[in-house]
């Protein structure tokens, strides 16, 4: 019994001292995290006033203590600033930085500078330190505990100095200056070589962040100002011409769409207060298969000799990983335009005026006023008999009847054709019936008639699309430009490949590529498709064609691309400032007004249409008719001949078989 008792005592005592571990293992946490650690709080203090939404921190803090690390996970957690991811990095390893995720503007990364490798890290960062993404970097001994906040002037030049923190950049860092406070600063260059302009965002006191400006605009807003800072424009020029023209609206149809972006670039660059130094080229840029390099202007971004594309350009695939498109700067197109051919030219303008069901009608009206008038005039024959009477009256009555439902029909299908009627009734009733004929008939000729009349002279709407202008009849070309000649000799969509292959290059190798002014006259004439910029296209016509010719245009989409973009470097710390800069200038009206000055737009059809001359295509369809119908004729006479030919042979045979 006393063996048990004592037992069971020293059960309950094992218990006790297990739950007083558990109880001392629960309140380690508590007891370290009482006194927030001073990193700690100023990275709480400082997050909810930076640009933009944050939700997720990643820090690479591997040298501080688990009670700190998790000091910070308790503070970003806690419900003062809402709830925030925290992940935590293995390594200061530039694996660890977030190179491809498309929502790191959410993104906040914390180093600090007293780990191992940190400042490699933020070299090793390079377009991330300033493209789309904020830092937030603060400072411990070597042994990964607070130490004093470092100097400002010696934090600038010992940490930043040699780090690309270009104007877009988000890099606050804390440091203090002389008079023993602690700041919290940023710090930015227009390039790499230029100097330094410093930003002291706020004071940090005693658990406390107090703003230098409370109505702190953007980062991008904020830096507006280049101080003159020189911009680098690459500009593609087809024309020598067009650099006397840059600033008026001289040979407008020459270079349209660079002389608007021209416009565009001076406009953005006066607004951020900067200079422009152009570099001319005369091609957009095309993809070397060997070298994977572009040339022309995208090749003057690729390498970093020009900062901002002077001239707009198509957004395509391949060239998404070379450069940033930033805006629609033109609303220009490059299409085929044509006149459009006469009505006759597509369709058969005989089979036009009437609908199918009017069509139908009309056919059971020939038949069903031919085979009345037949019954009529059977009728006729039988009640009144001919004056000479003979014998075969009854087999005559018989014979007669498929030669007056012959006649009947005939008679109808003229009657139809306004020829008048040989069949001359007799009685009350068969003249009411010729007489019905005739007046229905009648309405029916004149309608059709007066289709036919208007639908010669009506233009066609049948070419609508790139198969359309494949199967026509129309010559095409296109505009003697760089672009025109990379996509029709570079197109793999097999209609796109057709029509290159077979109306733009011709059988002698030659291609149909011709000058604005020529391409234009071959337009004017009629039956030619032009793929040309339609703005330029559109002045020209304006210009040179009569009123009566500007009706009538049509335009047929080859190239499947959306509007011109604005584009500049890729990764370029300009890229927010001239975006914002661009939207600006369309929100104001200024795109628009250099899209007015420039570029023209459709011309209205304001004068009559001309009379057009009947040719032989629109008569084809007749003379067609026409020929078959003599065919068939020779083929039956000849089918007569042959077949009379052998009765007769057939009837000697048999005559001369039984002659005795």
């Amino acid at each position: 019994m006393s063996c048990l008792i004592l037992h069971t005592q020293s059960a309950i005592m094992g218990q006790s001292r297990s739950l007083a571990l558990v109880g001392i293992l629960f309140l380690i946490p508590i007891l370290l995290a009482s006194q927030v650690d001073q990193r700690v709080a100023v990275i709480r203090d400082i997050l909810p006033h930076l640009d933009g939404t944050t939700r997720q921190l990643l820090a690479f803090v591997g040298c501080w203590p688990s009670n700190v690390r998790y000091q910070l996970w308790r503070e970003l957690n806690s419900g003062h600033h809402g709830t925030l991811g925290l992940q935590f990095a293995a390594t200061n390893d530039r694996r660890y930085l977030p190179w491809h995720d498309p929502n790191r503007h959410l993104l906040v990364v914390l180093v600090d500078l007293g780990c191992t490798r940190a400042v490699q890290l933020l070299q090793d960062a390079d377009h991330l330190l300033y493209y789309r993404l904020r830092w937030i970097l603060v400072h411990s001994d070597a042994a990964g505990e607070p130490t004093t906040w470092p100097d400002c002037a010696k934090y600038q030049d010992t940490y930043l100095a040699h780090l690309p923190l270009l104007i877009s950049n988000e890099v606050y860092y804390f440091c203090k200056d002389p008079a023993g406070q602690i700041l919290v600063q940023q710090q930015y260059r227009l390039s790499r070589s230029s100097a330094t302009t410093v930003e002291t965002v706020g004071r940090w006191k005693q658990q406390s962040f107090i703003l230098e400006d409370r109505k702190r605009p953007v980062t991008s807003v904020r830096r507006k100002n280049f101080n003159q800072f020189e911009l680098r424009a690459s500009l593609v020029v087809l024309h020598n011409e067009t650099l006397n023209h840059l600033e008026d609206y001289t040979n407008k149809h020459l270079d349209t769409l660079p002389r608007v972006t021209y416009q565009l670039t001076k406009a953005v660059a006066q607004q951020l207060n900067a200079t422009v130094r152009y570099t001319v080229t005369n091609s957009w840029g095309y993809r070397n298969a060997s070298t994977g390099l572009f040339n022309g202007m995208i090749g003057e971004l690729q390498r970093g000799r020009a900062d901002l594309g002077g001239c707009a350009l198509f957004f395509t695939q391949d060239r998404i990983p070379i450069i940033d498109y930033l805006s629609m700067s033109t609303s220009t197109r490059a299409k085929f335009v044509f006149r459009a051919p006469k009505l006759s030219f597509t369709d058969n303008v005989f089979a036009l005026p009437f609908d199918r069901y009017v069509w139908y009608c009309t056919i059971s009206f020939i038949v069903l006023s031919g085979v009345l008038l037949a019954v009529v005039l059977r009728v006729e024959q039988q009640l009144r008999p001919p004056p000479s009477q003979d014998h075969s009256n009854g087999s005559s009555g018989s014979s007669l009847a498929p030669i007056y439902l012959s006649d009947t029909l005939l008679n109808s299908f003229g009657t139809t054709c306004q020829q008048g009627s040989f069949i001359e009734p007799k009685t009350a009733a068969s003249r009411c019936l010729v007489l019905l004929c005739l007046v229905v008939l009648m309405f029916l000729y004149a309608s059709y008639s007066a289709n036919i009349v208007a639908l010669i002279q009506s233009p066609s709407t049948k070419i609508r699309t790139v198969e359309d202008l494949l199967v026509s009849h129309m010559k095409t070309g296109a505009e003697d430009t760089v672009y025109n000649k990379y996509y029709f000799r570079h197109a793999t969509d097999p209609v796109r490949k057709a029509l290159y292959e077979r109306k733009i290059r011709n059988k002698d190798g030659t291609e149909n590529f011709v000058t604005l002014a020529y391409g234009i006259e071959l337009m004017r004439k009629g039956l030619y498709a032009l793929h040309v910029e339609l703005g330029v296209c559109y002045r020209l016509i304006s210009d040179t064609f009569q009123e009566e010719e500007k009706c009538g245009l049509q335009e047929v989409e080859y190239i499947k691309v959306i509007d011109p973009y604005y584009a500049v470097q890729k990764n370029t710390s300009f890229r927010e400032p001239v975006r914002i800069s661009l939207f600006q200038l369309r929100e104001f009206g200024i795109q628009g007004r250099e899209q007015a000055q420039l570029y023209t737009k459709k011309p209205r059809c304001s004068g009559g249409t001309s009379f057009t001359q009947v040719s032989i295509v629109d008569v084809w369809p007749a003379l067609a008719t026409l020929g078959w119908g003599y065919l068939l004729t020779v083929g039956v006479l000849i089918a007569e001949k042959l077949w009379n030919f052998c009765r007769r042979k057939l009837r000697s045979r048999e005559i001369n078989h039984f002659d005795p």
